[in-house]
């Protein structure tokens, strides 16, 4: 019957239309354009163009009139009588489905079939997820010691150093995998300058009675030669240099010799060269590392991360960029030694002897660590800048609902020699990750919101430089997606123990997954064996997670598991890094561990893609402890100044203030998350995005990214920072320091509020 009556409409349909719509005229502006049907312009034009004159419909003779009417009649009759039948067999239909259980039974399968499908297509909407139970299930099933076997054989180099054919082919080969996956894979091409060994003119150290030509080094040294007497300053921290000043040994013009460890290569020959050395040498102590005394040590003595040669900027094409150098390089050459070098030259430093109480006493044998002062050496450095072009490596699991926003995996795949706990299972780990959650998408049926993305990194032994070189490339906006950044690079150093360093907007989410996770010993899970006691770590500036947190603003977490009683990999930077002493490390349980890790790494990274909400993963409430704790440190030091005289009217009432601003705005976060319906997908939108503002909006924007990358208030390198303020001398330059970061910690409050007009006095 409809088709009846909409062929019929047609037919009668006569009357004309005219559509209005806006036209950009030549000028630019817009204008008013009439359109009409054929007929219609025809009869403008006779009309003088008028676009408001319509012509009269033309007279109808009486015997098309008649015509028409009767062929109406006849149209409504056909239509009635059809309407009539078929009502008709409906209810022929209907009474006899009544009466026939077989056509019950088919009626009942049908619809038994229909709710089927419906369930089906429910189960692929993304708002019906797999509960969280499910999921962790599914990632423990398909990351097994197996898989891991094969992977750690198929990653495993003889040699991997970035930018090399080595490096590219792995790079290729990770690209394979994610294509496999159909996980859109692309390439991110830097084009970076990294310092390597003169193979021509080695490096030297030598003095009177010694000529060394060490084979490792230490990248981005100053070059050239340096004299001085050498000086013995145990680990080169600033209170280690103290020490050597309180007994009046002259560090002014000196060669420093440091035994490696507690703090970076960079913070040691930076410390040096604040304290007036001519040029830092590095040896590794038995009492810090345990491997044959002539084993050449590597690292980087940058004080930052990237290319030092476009600080703040992305190397995508050198030749773009003016030439300029970061404000962390080294102005004096740095050199490691072996341990037997260091002790040869320890036997016949001179000067007064170290106290027993100052720890300055290392395990060479037959050496007295006196701290020197009286002998002349020479140290010689002719490394030299190399361009390389470097590959870092994408893959993406896409969400179905932010698809905007993702969590990053990320693992560093080049290292001098073999890198394999530095690099090899890393890159195993990303892989093996990447594989299981794209099979539970596929075939598991597993909907995350959000998406995962997996990054291979190339050039991390030079200080993240891929990472960064990433980070700075995409600078403005990607603060704005990336929810947080979990590195997949050491997690194995042993068995027996757990530490992590973190965000403290991560601190919840990491001692819920310690707590999900099994120990690696047989019995409890990882929060059972090592509790929270000195779990967690301050993130130090070498670690690969540290450029997402400090200089970008992005959550960040890397985590390890080491032995008991041990702070680090020993055999990280040398030869020695390969399957043989990790094996050694964990027992024999390599596979067994990185899976383990894997598990660790992709349930925080899958309940951050998986929950409706970002809090209380990103547990904004943690922050505040962290913050009370520095501004009380501030406090003391203005409250000292004042009575002392050196500072006047300047009140700590602001920077206060700022704090509970801080407290208010994440209480106001929770309370609101509470009265939020969680199934409304706008609301958990905006909610997510106060949360995600918080680690961003905490980077100092008063200082250059070029001189302070670090820009973190709380977290961060330079003078900006809360810890820095509380410790300064420079009365002009705290009271500058204070009124920015006061306004930096309030900044960032408001910015958790979301909209501004909820901001107000109580902020």
């Amino acid at each position: 019957m409809e088709r009846v009556r909409s062929a019929f409409n047609r037919m009668i349909k006569s009357e004309r239309y005219s559509r209005f719509t806006l036209q950009p005229s030549e000028d630019g502006e817009r204008h008013v354009e009439v359109k009409l049907s054929d007929d219609a312009t025809e009869a403008e034009d006779q009309a003088g163009g008028s676009p408001s004159f319509r012509p009269a419909l033309p007279r109808q003779s009486r015997a098309t009139i008649c015509y028409l009417a009767l062929g109406i009649l006849l149209i409504f009759s056909i239509g009635y009588l059809l309407g009539y039948l078929s009502h008709r067999d409906t209810q022929l239909q209907q009474e006899n489905c009544a009466t026939n259980p077989e056509m019950e039974i088919q009626k009942a399968e049908v619809e038994a079939e229909a709710e089927a499908e419906a369930a089906a297509a429910a189960a692929a909407v993304p708002d019906a997820q797999m509960n969280w139970k499910q999921v962790t299930e599914l990632l423990t099933q398909k990351l097994t010691s197996q898989a891991f076997d094969k992977s750690l054989s198929d990653f495993d180099r003889p040699r991997r150093s970035a930018g090399s054919d080595e490096d590219k082919s792995l790079a290729n080969g990770i690209y394979d995998v994610f294509k496999k996956e159909e996980m859109d894979p692309w390439i991110d091409i830097h084009y970076v300058q990294l310092q390597t060994p003169d193979s021509k003119h080695p490096n030297r150290v030598n003095d009177s009675s010694v000529d060394f030509k060490p084979t490792g080094y230490l990248a981005y040294s100053a070059p050239g030669t340096a004299e001085g007497k050498l000086v013995y300053g145990n680990y080169g921290r600033l209170e280690d240099l103290d020490v050597l000043q309180e007994k009046r040994v002259e560090l002014k013009d000196s060669v420093l010799l440091l035994r490696a460890g507690k703090i970076s290569f960079a913070e040691q020959v930076d410390n040096g060269a604040k304290k007036g050395a001519s040029a830092v040498l590095i040896y590794p102590d038995p009492q810090d590392y345990n491997y044959n005394l002539d084993t050449a040590l590597n690292g980087h003595v940058h004080l930052g991360s990237g290319d030092p040669y476009t600080p703040g900027f992305p190397s995508f094409n050198h030749t773009q960029f003016p030439p300029t150098k970061s404000s962390g390089l080294p102005d004096i050459p740095a050199q490691t030694i072996t341990a037997n070098m260091a002790s040869a030259l320890l036997k016949t430093i001179g000067g007064p002897e170290s106290d027993a109480s100052s720890s300055f006493k290392g395990s060479l044998t037959s050496v007295g660590y006196k701290l020197g002062g009286s002998k002349n050496i020479t140290v010689q450095v002719n490394n030299v800048l190399v361009n390389k072009e470097i590959h870092n490596v994408f893959g993406v699991i896409k969400g179905f609902i932010d698809p905007d926003q993702y969590v990053v995996l990320g693992a560093q795949r080049d290292a001098w020699g073999k890198g394999y706990a530095k690099a090899t299972v890393g890159t195993s780990i990303l892989t093996e990750l990447a594989k299981a959650v794209r099979e539970m998408v596929e075939k598991d049926g597993f909907r995350p919101r959000r998406s995962l993305v997996f990054a291979s990194w190339s050039a991390g032994e030079y200080g993240s430089v891929g990472a960064t070189e990433w980070l700075e490339g995409y600078m403005s906006s990607i603060y704005k997606h990336v929810v947080t950044y979990i590195s997949l690079d050491g997690l194995l150093m042993g068995r027996g123990s757990f530490m992590a360093s973190a965000s403290p907007l991560l601190y919840s989410l990491l001692e819920k997954t310690m707590k999900a996770v099994n120990s690696p010993t047989g019995t409890g899970t990882v929060y059972d064996m090592v509790g929270t006691a000195n779990v967690l770590k301050p993130m130090s500036m070498d670690d690969p997670a540290y450029p997402f947190l400090a200089l970008s603003g992005i959550p960040s977490i890397s985590f390890h598991f080491i032995n008991l009683n041990e702070e680090a990999y020993s055999y990280y930077g040398t030869d020695l890094d390969n399957k043989g002493n990790l094996d050694y490390k964990t027992n024999h349980h390599t596979s067994e561990m990185a899976a383990l890790a894997a598990q660790f790494a992709g349930q925080m990274a899958l309940r951050l893609v998986h929950d409706h909400v970002l809090y209380p993963s990103l547990d904004v409430s943690r922050y505040s402890g962290v913050i009370t704790k520095a501004v009380v440190q501030v406090y003391k030091r203005i409250n000292k100044l004042s009575k002392t005289g050196q500072l006047k009217e300047v009140n700590p009432k602001w920077l206060s203030r700022a704090r509970g601003s801080f407290q208010r705005a994440a209480s106001s976060i929770t309370t609101d998350l509470a009265n939020t319906d969680i199934s409304d997908k706008e609301a958990c939108r905006i909610l997510n995005d106060r949360i995600m503002m918080v680690e961003h909006t905490l980077l100092s924007p008063y200082v250059s990214p070029i001189e302070t990358p670090f820009r973190h208030l709380l977290l961060g390198r330079g003078n900006h920072t809360l810890a820095s303020i509380a410790e300064t001398n420079d009365m002009e330059h705290f009271r500058t320091q204070l009124a920015l970061a006061t306004w930096n910690l309030q900044g960032c409050a408001n910015a958790m509020v979301g909209n501004i007009w909820d901001i107000d006095e109580e902020i």
